[in-house]
């Protein structure tokens, strides 16, 4: 992975031009939102890199969590889009590429022979068996310049965050 400092530095030195240029700039929220994605942006980079010699991006590894961690094992690409923020041409690109490497099969719901369900095979799951481990240290690295208790407050603010810009959560609503 490449350096991010130089980034960080010119992240804070643009800001704070513009911000001679237009004194009303949110300052802190521009600097957060720039940090969020600039080290959204490095991890994602970092995962996709473990996965390429798999032949998986981000949204086909999502995909197959997703199934992976569901109850049955099952969801129809009409609920994988919303939780993979996936478009439908997109999701059926992704099917492609999971049914081909035998991760996942698809077959018509019982209830309505007109909806496809995608489900988790049982090669999907020992890839995923297999997948997981090895990309659990550099995760934990990622994130060893913070205490457990940091940890926990940095989740639990990008969630209060995520919870607060979802249109479709009534934040007035929360205690």
């Amino acid at each position: 992975m490449s350096s991010l400092k130089p980034c960080v530095d010119a992240l804070y030195e643009g800001i704070g031009r513009v911000t001679k240029r237009i004194p009303a700039m949110p300052k802190s929220e521009v600097c957060l939102v720039r940090l969020l994605m600039l080290t959204a942006g490095a991890l994602l980079r970092a995962f996709e890199s473990k996965l390429k010699p798999h032949g998986l991006n981000d949204s086909d590894f999502r995909t197959l969590m997703m199934l992976y961690s569901s109850e049955d094992g099952s969801a129809t690409p009409g609920e994988l889009c919303v939780l993979a923020e996936q478009k439908p041409t997109n999701m059926t690109r992704i099917a492609n590429v999971l049914a081909k490497r035998g991760l996942i099969s698809r077959s018509h719901a019982t209830h309505d022979r007109r909806q496809v369900l995608m489900t988790i095979t049982p090669e999907g799951r020992r890839f995923v068996t297999k997948l997981l481990p090895p990309m659990f240290p550099p995760l934990v690295d990622s994130f060893a310049c913070f205490s457990t208790a940091e940890r926990k407050t940095f989740e639990r603010l990008l969630k209060k965050l995520a919870l607060h810009i979802d249109p479709a959560v009534d934040t007035d609503a929360s205690p």
